[in-house]
């Protein structure tokens, strides 16, 4: 037992034995363990030092070092009644007085009391003394355990317990000291086991310290995930280098994680496949690899798949060989069917799958994904239009982009539609855009993934998710908190990312009115046009905010209605830079002012849009006018470039003036032409910094930063 602070403290060493725990969950319940765990530590004000979280297939563990061994004590105080009601005029103690020691177990000289700005109060000081960590700890783990994210709870033999597997040992051990606890069932020990075939007998821990050393060294059990799957990691890639320079393995994070979950002592196999297997698409391959087997594939220094694999072994055998050929031959079967389904849609142009479409629905209301097909081509015909695009092609792409999906290899694996599209479009010949554009009309597949980088991928893609938006909004489905089964805002990231981040000039009003358009009369997609642009741009404060961009630049841009995303983000970013300028929180605040001063005049002035010179009174006002006129060619003409962020920075040359002129110019004079023509000079400045952004909606926090 060690001693800080007079505070007494042990480590603390939970583990939870159980057969084969679910790979997929299983970091996530050896994290939320620990978590319910601390949580309630802290929350019983049981300080610690540090944690270390275990999790193997077959156990869940947290080792809690320097836990203190009791709640510290606590004053507890109770206040009665105030001083002058506490004795009557004869000095004994009044009923109230008697009444609150009477409560509190005490006579009322044995009261204590307290001074305060209010007058002087009887109070009870209580000290409490902790409870020991032994005691509470067997009730923190139960809630814990309880606690965990397990959708499906199972019960195993006469026990009622229940977890997400059947439990077989409980190990509570605080400092050299077993906490005695029943715990799903289980009495607890100190106890462990170690690899189920290499040291299957029990092995006793005599403190929380011993646990890693003794599971490393006599049990071959690598107790700590992030250290195993280290291991794993470096282990695969030193077995890929033995066939070559440049020999990688390819090694993927989720599949990583889930063959951490799957073993306890990694041993890394090596094996080989048919290289007729590689005449069947590579992404087929690795699919197969990586989903059904947990195998990693190798490519060689060119980024090739070679016909070798890498898999993680639980066990070190006596005959390694064995264990390479079984994997051989489980493999083998699995390819031979993907030859087989490679094979059969080869029999067949992806134009013949046309027809069949039509038996495919999409959406009751909105049709086949034929019908949805005819809608894209038109869509994608139109994009190309105004991107120089050669229309052709994209007619092309649009409809053959969905005919994979009656191809056998998508039957069997369904992530790999576009990309068995584009390995069948490139078998028939067809054009290398269009077989590309077939792939990429996916993409962005996920929120960070890769978009198109073809202008025909692109054209097919942007049609594809106008379509969703414009169609199930019609239909009146629209998300609505977390549920969105139709991915619409998936789609509508989509399109802003592929206009934004290409970059393409398309305004939202065009693209989705031509996607309206391509729907029957019956559905009436014409009334939600607004609604679908209004989703699309209320997705842009979220898309901003991952860059660290505040929302007010956003709100900033949006309110001068332009409805251009890749112009919206070159506005977003020249704000940015001028954020940046020593004149730019001054500018910002002259803009509200004169937003605010032409909203007051608009009640009771006729405003103008004209200057006329010749009513320009003092000299400020010349001034602030002739230093506008001089710098408006200039700017303009960088505005009309898109070369915003150097137009603003022309601009920030205007702050002196406007600053004199408030300083000693009334605008609202009794004049009124005087006054209009004020107004006006102060409407000419707003509508020039507007065509970049409402710098009135600048915020001053955001300016400082």
């Amino acid at each position: 037992m060690s001693q800080t602070s007079n505070v007494q403290v042990q480590d603390l060493l939970i583990e939870i034995g159980t057969e084969e725990l679910p790979p997929k969950a299983l970091h996530n319940l050896a994290t939320a363990l620990t978590d319910e765990i601390t949580s309630r530590l802290n929350k019983l004000d049981l300080a610690y030092e540090n944690t270390q979280t275990f999790a193997t297939p077959r156990r869940l563990g947290v080792r809690i070092t320097n836990l203190a061994t009791a709640q510290p004590a606590q004053e507890r105080m109770r206040r009665g009644p105030s001083l002058k009601a506490t004795f009557d005029v004869t000095g004994m103690p009044t009923k109230a007085a008697l009444g609150f020691a009477k409560s509190c177990g005490v006579t009322v000289g044995e009261l204590d009391q307290e001074e305060t700005a209010k007058g002087t109060w009887l109070v009870f000081k209580q000290q409490i003394t902790g409870q020991p960590a032994t005691k509470l700890i067997p009730t923190i783990l139960t809630e814990a355990l309880g606690a965990l994210p397990i959708p499906k709870r199972m019960r195993w033999g006469e026990s009622n317990a229940e977890f997400v597997r059947p439990v077989h040992w409980i190990v509570l051990l605080f400092g050299n000291k077993v906490i005695k606890a029943e715990i799903l069932s289980i009495q607890s020990h100190n106890k462990t086991y170690g690899h189920r075939f290499h040291h299957p007998q029990p092995i006793t821990i005599n403190k929380p310290g011993d646990y890693t050393n003794l599971l490393r060294t006599r049990c071959m059990v690598e107790p700590d995930f992030a250290i195993r799957r280290a291991k794993i990691q470096e282990l695969v890639q030193q077995t890929a280098t033995t066939i070559g320079d440049g020999v990688t393995a390819v090694i993927q994070d989720g599949l990583l994680d889930e063959v951490t979950a799957l073993c306890e002592w990694p041993v890394p196999v090596m094996g080989s496949f048919d290289p007729e297997f590689l005449k069947v698409p590579t992404e087929a391959l690795i699919e197969t690899m990586q989903g059904h087997q947990k195998y990693f594939p190798i490519l060689d220094a060119a980024g090739k798949l070679l016909p070798k694999f890498i898999t993680i072994s639980n066990i070190e055998s006596k005959d390694p060989t064995q264990v390479r050929i079984g994997n051989e031959r489980v493999i083998r079967p699995r390819f031979q069917d993907a030859a087989f389904f490679w094979h059969q849609d080869r029999k067949q142009p992806l134009e013949k799958h046309l027809e069949a479409l039509k038996k495919i629905l999409y959406q009751k209301q909105l049709g086949s994904m034929w019908d949805k097909t005819q809608r894209l081509v038109k869509t994608s015909t139109w994009i190309a239009s105004q991107i120089d695009l050669n229309p052709e092609l994209a007619q092309r792409s649009a409809l053959l982009c969905k005919c994979d999906l009656l191809s056998n290899m998508v039957g069997e694996f369904a992530n790999l539609q576009g990309i068995i599209g584009r390995y069948l479009a490139q078998a028939d010949q067809e054009a290398p855009e269009v077989a590309t554009a077939i792939e990429e009309h996916y993409w962005p597949r996920h929120a960070k993934s890769s978009l198109p980088q073809t202008k025909c991928g692109q054209a097919i893609a942007l049609a594809d998710r106008l379509d969703n938006l414009v169609g199930i909004f019609a239909l009146g489905i629209r998300p609505t908190g977390l549920k969105d089964p139709y991915g619409l805002r998936r789609a509508a990231v989509g399109i802003l990312r592929i206009l934004i981040e290409t970059p393409l000039s398309l305004d939202l009003h065009s693209l989705v009115n031509q996607a309206a358009a391509t729907f029957p009369v019956a559905i009436n997609a014409a009334k939600i046009i607004e609604d679908v642009i209004d989703y699309l741009l209320e997705r842009l404060p979220s898309y901003y905010s991952d860059q660290n961009i505040t929302p007010d630049l956003v709100d900033a841009v949006l309110k001068t209605g332009l409805t251009i995303p890749a112009g919206i983000d070159q506005r977003i970013h020249a704000l940015l830079e001028f954020q940046q300028l020593p004149e730019a929180e001054s500018l910002a605040a002259a803009h509200k002012r004169i937003r605010n001063i032409l909203r007051q005049a608009a009640a009771t002035t006729e405003l103008i849009t004209t200057i006329q010179p010749t009513l320009l009174q003092a000299p400020e006002e010349k001034a602030l006018y002739e230093k506008i006129e001089s710098l408006r060619p200039t700017v303009q003409d960088l505005f009309n470039q898109g070369q915003y962020a150097t137009g603003l920075r022309h601009l920030a040359h205007l702050n002196d003036s406007l600053n004199t002129f408030f300083d000693t110019v009334m605008v609202m004079v009794e004049d009124i032409p005087i006054r209009q023509n004020r107004l006006a000079l102060l409407q000419s400045l707003t509508t020039l910094f507007g065509q970049v952004a409402e710098f009135s909606r600048l915020q001053p926090k955001a300016i400082a930063e």
